[in-house]
């Protein structure tokens, strides 16, 4: 039997899968020029489809991972992709076919696959230990090979870690070399155990927490200060008797509040802050940090649902709520139970960045994607890149132009001990029109000036999510130096 996707919008025009490892040589560089103190590597990861899906729909977050390498070398750039070999891959390519189910439902996967690994490696790419590891929040990492992108083996620190899986949005502190990640449902589907884990440069597990979260929800992202560790519980719940039906693996739960965890770096569980909060949810975070003893955290939040395709359970409509750039700040000294919530930006805006180098610290600058402001009707939703300026309020602009798309922006310091901010940003462009890629370099303190290097990709780059720069410098020592 033949292949044959499924004729639904998710697989239209630019979301068709590529299916398509590539590799190239010498980027085509068609405006500007590459600086030549860009020496490293972005890396990037997103969701294709090997094989039509078992249940003749899909949701965009699914799909096999893909890595994306762009390494630049004294003004040249080389790409390379890859699929990520995961056991659902191999196993998928040697059946010929889709044999896992609906979206992290095991209960509607092919009996045949029956206690194998779900995990995609789809959302993220991270660098600890002198390792490369993709990320998927369903599994644990899987290393591949930083050069070449050939899958190696699932990563778990040596058996140290005792989580079934690990988030796709550790934070990796460019100070002390340190990653911070953690599991939810750490024990299995719907179960309640939260763990967290340090992991120090080279790799090992030096600290571990496990405490019970309010429900068993979905925590895609954290974040820490200096001193403390922030932990976001929107109600997007998993249900048991829900997956054994065949339903979805989160389900929004309008009527039950958001609740937060504040607790050290290198905490107890007897030592957690619990805070409660109004109906909310957030896929991603800038920033967090501290002012005395008050804690700060920018995110992308959303006024309720951020996930159309996971349904209320109520079975009430879902509500559009664009995510807005807003400040929540938790007083540990006070005795309140609640966070102060501050609007920054209006605009809509997702996917925020920083220079990495002022994690957890007070910092000016955040960069996102985001709807251009004055954008007109029927203008494509948050085409633009945005820098936002804490410190004054403005946000600035770049938008590719007509039938263009942008994706999630990378922040590379110019050199080392450059000030907050004093760099490019790196980011992938959708040319829809002309269904190819485009990674343009951007000056971070002129941005609305727009691109100071364009390279053309011949072919498409469909859709990543996360990624990160890995310095040539660092992947010889191991180090990042802030």
């Amino acid at each position: 039997m033949g292949v044959t996707f499924p004729d639904i919008p998710l697989y239209r025009g630019w979301g068709a899968p590529v299916r398509t490892e590539s590799t190239i040589r010498d980027l085509e560089l068609v405006q500007g020029s590459v600086p030549r103190e860009l020496n490293g590597t972005l890396y990037r990861c997103g969701p294709d489809r090997q094989y039509p899906p078992m249940t003749g729909d899909d949701i965009f977050i699914d799909g096999e991972g893909m890595v994306h390498m762009f390494r630049f070398e004294d003004g040249h750039v080389d790409y390379r992709s890859r699929w990520v070999r995961t056991e659902r891959f191999v196993l998928q390519e040697k059946a010929r076919r889709s044999l896992f189910g609906r979206y992290r439902n095991r209960y509607t996967n092919d009996p045949s696959v029956a206690g194998k690994s779900m995990g995609t490696a789809n959302t993220n790419v991270v660098w600890n230990g002198k390792r490369l590891l993709v990320l998927k929040e369903d599994s644990l990492p899987i290393e591949v090979d930083p050069d070449t992108l050939d899958t190696r083996s699932p990563w778990d620190f040596d058996g140290a870690v005792r989580a079934v899986s690990l988030t796709a949005h550790p934070k990796q502190d460019w100070h002390t070399n340190e990653l911070l990640t953690f599991s939810y449902q750490a024990k299995g589907d719907c179960t309640r155990d939260f763990a967290f884990y340090i992991a120090d440069a080279d790799g090992r597990i030096v600290h571990e927490m496990w405490f019970e979260m309010p429900y068993p929800g979905m925590v895609h992202d954290f974040a820490v200060t200096d001193t403390h560790v922030i932990v976001p519980f929107f109600p997007l719940i998993t249900d048991l008797e829900v997956l054994k039906k065949g339903g979805p693996f989160y389900q929004w739960h309008p009527d039950k509040p958001s609740y937060y965890a504040v607790f050290p770096r290198r905490g107890r569980a007897e030592e957690i802050r619990w805070f409660r909060g109004p109906t909310v949810s957030a896929g991603h975070m800038m920033n967090a940090y501290n002012e005395g003893d008050r804690l700060h955290l920018d995110l992308a939040l959303y006024q309720g649902n951020c996930f159309e395709f996971f349904p209320s359970a109520d079975g009430s409509p879902y509500k559009p709520a664009p995510p807005q750039l807003t400040r929540l700040t938790f007083d540990l000294s006070g005795r309140s139970e609640t966070p102060e919530m501050k609007l920054i930006v209006s605009t809509p805006d997702e996917m925020p960045r920083i220079d990495e180098r002022w994690m957890g610290k007070p910092y000016r600058y955040g960069y996102m994607i985001c709807r251009q402001p004055g954008a007109r009707a029927g203008d494509i939703g948050m085409g633009a890149i945005g820098r936002i300026d804490h410190q004054t309020g403005e946000l600035v602009t770049w938008a590719p132009g007509p039938d263009c798309g942008v994706q999630e922006p990378i922040f590379v310091p110019r050199r080392p001990g450059a000030p907050e901010g004093d760099g490019w940003l790196l980011v992938l462009v959708n040319r829809f029109a002309e269904m190819r890629s485009d990674l343009v370099v951007l000056d971070a303190q002129n941005l609305a000036e727009g691109p100071v290097a364009t390279l053309r990709l011949p072919v498409r780059v469909r859709m990543t999510f996360h990624g990160c720069w890995v310095p040539e410098s660092t992947a010889r020592t191991g180090r990042y130096v802030a």
